[in-house]
Formats: C-alpha cells, sequence, structure tokens
C-alpha cells in the first residue's frame, strides 16, 4: 500500500471515529424498551410471601438517566381483582429500588381501599398524579375492569400491612420512586415482586415492561477523544 492510500485511509477511519463520537460529545440520549409478555403468573391470595418475576438486560451503554415501567394486572376468578389488595415493587441487582403500588386508596378514611380489577397503567416519577389516589383523579379504565393511564409510583415505602391510617399522607411518603435507578448501570437483573395481603379477589401478572434511557459514561467520551487525537496526531507526523 502507498503512502498516499495510508493516509486516505487513516482519515477515512477519523471521519468513522468522530461521526461515532459526535452523539457521545453532545450526551445523546438512547432509550430502550423490554417487554416481557404473556407471564400469566399467578399472585398467591393473601399471601405476604407473594411471586417475583425476574428479567435480565443486556448490551445497554452508559448509565441510567429515566425509567418507566409498564405492569398489566388481570383479575381472575369470578370476583376478579381487588386493586387496594396489592404490593409492587421493584428492585435491580445494583440497589435500585422502587415502590409501584401499595394499596391503593387504602386511608383511615377507606381502610379497604380500591376495589377496581386490576391495572393497565405505565408508572413515571413525571406523571401528574399519585397512583395510590387514582380514584381523585378522574381515572379511565378499559373494557376488562383495569386501571389504565400514565401514574406516578406509590412510592410509599412502608409496610403493606401498616394501619390504614399509615397510608393517610401518601404523597407526601413517596420516598421510594423509580428515579432511585437514575445514574446506575442498566445492564442486570431486574425484579418485580408482588403481594396480595387481603383475601377475596385474585390475580395475575400478565406483562410487564422496562423503558431505560441512558446516556453515555464519560469515561466512554474520553477515551474515543483521546483515540482521535492519537490518530490526528499520526496522520500529520505521516505526511
Amino acid at each position: 500500500m502507498s503512502a498516499s492510500q495510508i493516509a486516505r485511509l487513516l482519515r477515512l477511519m477519523l471521519c468513522c471515529a468522530f461521526a461515532g463520537l459526535s452523539p457521545l460529545v453532545s450526551g445523546q440520549m438512547a432509550t430502550n424498551l423490554f417487554s416481557y409478555t404473556n407471564l400469566d403468573v399467578t399472585i398467591p391470595d393473601n399471601n405476604p410471601d407473594g411471586v417475583q418475576n425476574s428479567q435480565t438486560t443486556t448490551g445497554l451503554a452508559g448509565h441510567i438517566v429515566n425509567l418507566q415501567v409498564t405492569l398489566d394486572i388481570a383479575g381472575t376468578g369470578l370476583g376478579g381483582a381487588f386493586n387496594s389488595d396489592y404490593f409492587v415493587e421493584l428492585v435491580n441487582n445494583v440497589g435500585g429500588f422502587a415502590v409501584l403500588l401499595n394499596r391503593t386508596g387504602v386511608s383511615s378514611s377507606n381502610p379497604f381501599g380500591y376495589g377496581d380489577n386490576g391495572f393497565s397503567v405505565t408508572f413515571s416519577d413525571t406523571a401528574a398524579d399519585d397512583i395510590h389516589l387514582y380514584q381523585d383523579y378522574s381515572p379511565s379504565f378499559n373494557p376488562d375492569g383495569q386501571l389504565t393511564g400514565v401514574w406516578q409510583p406509590d412510592g410509599e415505602n412502608i409496610s403493606p400491612l401498616s394501619d390504614p391510617s399509615a397510608f393517610d399522607n401518601a404523597s407526601a411518603q413517596q420516598t421510594a420512586m423509580l428515579g432511585s435507578f437514575d445514574g446506575g448501570n442498566p445492564d442486570g437483573t431486574w425484579t418485580l415482586f408482588l403481594a396480595d395481603l387481603s383475601a377475596g379477589g385474585t390475580g395475575q401478572l400478565v406483562s410487564w415492561s422496562l423503558d431505560i434511557t441512558t446516556v453515555p459514561e464519560p469515561a466512554e467520551i474520553n477515551l474515543l477523544a483521546m483515540g482521535l487525537v492519537a490518530g490526528l496526531w499520526f496522520l500529520r507526523r505521516w505526511k
């Protein structure tokens, strides 16, 4: 290969590298959706030990800057679900923790909570309203009677077996939100734990999903930038 051909090859490689560096330098976000469907996992009735479903994400770069979760719990049997029965939390293997549902509607003035038939909802910290009090916000339901829409997680990190009065300040007690995952590694094992804390209505986990938004790590940007600088230096020396 001649010197001119090598120089052209180096220029081409640098152009490709600059194209790869551009989104990193600008902090470009990437969003990936992981959906887990047709699960049909029975949630044991009146059993605090509950059930869990674990899933693994791989191949994601950078760190988490936003996380949304969808959840589909459907009623089963003649009685269907009873929404205030449910406690649902999400954890991952690097320390994140969020309470998605914690006995919706329960309070000292409504010790039995809400009796609707399941959930088909999306959780986002930036949603307008807290799901714990969803009946206060003109909620919508699908033909199966499941709550729909986009809601803030319940976020109340208290025992679901607490006295109903412990839930009276629900919106002021949102300490276990999806933001706890921000800054963490998007790759790893994610576990959804579900428990039914009262006898009567029964349900199952039909599906759930993770909508993960990431940005590149500073180290990734620095490494590529150093490689480009070295390439430019070598090209000048060669010429």
